[in-house]
C-alpha cells in the first residue's frame, strides 16, 4: 500500500475543539494521504476548521450519524479511485501514529480493525457494555474466523474490495460503522483482520449516545448475531444474501 491513493476519513459532529488538531496530526504522520472531513450537520465552527487545517470536507445537510457519513466517505473514496481508505474519530481517541500499521495491513487483509484489547493496553471496559462487547465479538470472530477482539472499534482501514462494497451497502444505523459493517464485510468474504492500536477516552465533547443506550443496543446486537450465526451454521438452510 505504499504507492496506494489513501484517503483519510474523519466524521465530525461538533468537533470544533478538536478537530484542527486531528488533520494536523494525520497530515504530518501520513503527508502521502488526502483527509476527508465529513461534517455531519454540525452547528458549530467545525467544517470551517477543518477546511483551514487542509482537509477536504464534504458537509452534510443534517445530522445523519457515523454510519451515514461514513457511507459519504466511501462513495467518495470509490468515485475517486482510492485503494484504501481508513477511518479516524474526530475528537482525537485514536492515536495517528497507529495510521501506517492500519494501512500496511491491507496488503494481506480487505479490513483491518484497529484493536484496543491487547497486552499493552491501558483502555478499559466494564460492566453491561463489556459483556456485551464480548458476545459481539465471540459471534463475529465465529462467523469470520479468524479472532475480532474489538468489534466496536471505529479505527480501522479498508482495501478496494471493501471500498466497494461499503460504498453500497454500508449500514447508517447506530453502531452500524463498526458491528454491523463487519456481519457485512464477513458476508461478503472479505478478509478481516486485527492490529493492536492506543486509543485514549474522549477529552472534549460528548459522545452521541449515553453508556445505558449503548450497552442495550450492543446486547440486541449481540442476539442479532448469534441468530445470524445459527443459520449459517444450519446445513438445511441457505444463506440469504
Amino acid at each position: 500500500m505504499t504507492s496506494a491513493r489513501i484517503l483519510v476519513a474523519i466524521p465530525a459532529w461538533n468537533e470544533e475543539g478538536s478537530i484542527s488538531q486531528v488533520v494536523d496530526q494525520v497530515s504530518e504522520l501520513v503527508p502521502h494521504a488526502d483527509v476527508l472531513v465529513v461534517d455531519d450537520g454540525s452547528t458549530d465552527a467545525t467544517a470551517r476548521l477543518a477546511h483551514d487545517a487542509g482537509a477536504q470536507v464534504a458537509s452534510l445537510p443534517f445530522n445523519v450519524g457515523v454510519g451515514g457519513a461514513m457511507r459519504t466517505a466511501f462513495l467518495f473514496a470509490e468515485r475517486n479511485d482510492y485503494h484504501a481508505l481508513v477511518q479516524v474519530d474526530a475528537d482525537g481517541q485514536h492515536d495517528p501514529t497507529d495510521l501506517v500499521r492500519l494501512i500496511s495491513g491491507l496488503d494481506e487483509a480487505d479490513v483491518v480493525v484497529g484493536t484496543r484489547f491487547h497486552p499493552d493496553s491501558m483502555y478499559f471496559v466494564g460492566g453491561p457494555r463489556k459483556w456485551a462487547m464480548v458476545l459481539l465479538s465471540k459471534a463475529l470472530s465465529r462467523m469470520a474466523k479468524t479472532p475480532i477482539t474489538d468489534s466496536t472499534s471505529g479505527f480501522r482501514s479498508a482495501g478496494p474490495r471493501a471500498i466497494s462494497l461499503f460504498a453500497q451497502q454500508y449500514p447508517a444505523e447506530y453502531l452500524g460503522d463498526t458491528v454491523g459493517s463487519l456481519a457485512i464485510a464477513i458476508r461478503n468474504d472479505l478478509v478481516i483482520r486485527e492490529t493492536p492500536v492506543t486509543m485514549y477516552y474522549r477529552a472534549i465533547g460528548r459522545p452521541s449516545k449515553n453508556a445505558l443506550w449503548s450497552a442495550l443496543y450492543l446486547g440486541r446486537a449481540s442476539l442479532a448475531l448469534f441468530v445470524t450465526l445459527l443459520q449459517r451454521r444450519n446445513p438445511g438452510k441457505k444463506d440469504a444474501s
